[in-house]
């Protein structure tokens, strides 16, 4: 199991990265807002452990740019904020669970195997479009049984399309979907996605709706 340690306290963070790895688990370890950004952008993570105040703004400002991608990662807060109304504001982002420190190495273990059986219980295990399937737990796209190779913007452009299966999503929803925010990237960015999208998994799968946006047509007939 590989996970996104999200801390910036030097101290505690070599001691859950040490403490982590003993108990077998993979750490990656992010210590302000862009690496973390960065980090779930180019890789794929059981879960993510995320502090609340970091460099360069709040974790919450991570887990809802991972939200918006319509990544479903587990996330579970730790932090020193232990407000009633930060635990709110934090399950409402989208946090999986909330531990507040100082806690100890064995609750943060346990914490971390229940939020992954929660995940592997109401993560859907494929989404199906024609001969096309993606499977959202292992990131893994395949056309007609073959493995389709995708880059990180290509999937999450896909995996939005597949999401709304039938339906049209706007070129804004698209942006949100690869990048967090809207109305930052170049305005044909979108297209291009979507170009390599039509080139990998052919041509009449994805529909453009002329000055609305997208959508994955469901058959031939629709």
């Amino acid at each position: 199991m590989r996970i996104l340690l999200v801390e910036d306290d030097p101290m505690l963070g070599d001691a859950l990265c040490a403490g982590l790895s003993q108990g077998g688990v993979a750490v990656d370890w992010a210590r302000d807002v862009s690496a973390a950004r960065l980090a779930l952008v180019d890789h794929g993570y059981q879960a993510v452990l995320l502090d609340l105040g970091l460099p360069e703004g709040s974790g919450l400002s991570v887990l809802k740019h991972l939200r918006g991608r319509f990544d479903t990662t587990p996330v579970l807060i730790i932090t020193a904020r232990d407000r009633l109304s930060e635990r709110v504001q934090g399950l409402d982002a989208g946090a999986d669970d909330y531990l507040v420190k100082p806690f100890q190495l064995d609750e943060l273990l346990a914490r971390l195997r229940a939020v992954l059986r929660r995940s592997s219980n109401s993560v859907v295990s494929a989404l199906r479009c024609r001969d096309v399937m993606l499977e959202p737990a292992r990131r893994k796209v395949t056309r007609g049984g073959a493995e389709v190779s995708l880059s990180s913007h290509e999937y999450h452009t896909l995996l939005a399309l597949m999401q709304r299966l039938g339906d049209t999503v706007s070129r804004d929803q698209l942006e949100i979907a690869v990048y967090g925010s809207s109305g930052t990237i170049e305005s044909n960015t979108v297209a291009v996605y979507i170009h390599q999208l039509r080139r990998k998994l052919g041509d009449g799968l994805i529909e453009t709706q002329h000055g609305l946006g997208y959508r994955m047509v469901p058959d031939a007939a629709a």
